[in-house]
């Protein structure tokens, strides 16, 4: 399954990191990749400037290099997590 670029994908993967106990702020600033991550605090910060698509990436990119748990999640959240769950074991 292919990944749908559109709002409803984006407050998909927010609520994923959400219900880790992750905070994702959209912020200005001049951080390189578009976001950086706040580990101790748990808190994802991503360029406001960046379109829909550009958001959906930065959040697919972070989940790469997290770790976060399938905890209490609805079926449409299910499928994205194991989807990306997928994609991260085929990239290590």
């Amino acid at each position: 399954m292919a990944l749908k670029y559109n709002i409803a994908t984006l407050l998909l993967l927010e609520s994923i990191f959400k219900q880790n106990k992750y905070i994702v702020r959209y912020e200005k600033g001049t951080f390189q990749s578009g976001y950086c991550i706040l580990q101790d605090k748990r808190v994802v910060v991503i360029n406001k400037f960046y379109d829909t698509e550009s958001r959906i990436n930065a959040l697919v990119e972070i989940f790469q290099q997290i770790e976060l748990t399938n905890t209490d999640f609805d079926e449409k959240q299910l499928k994205i997590f194991n989807e990306l769950a997928q994609r991260k074991l085929e990239i290590e």
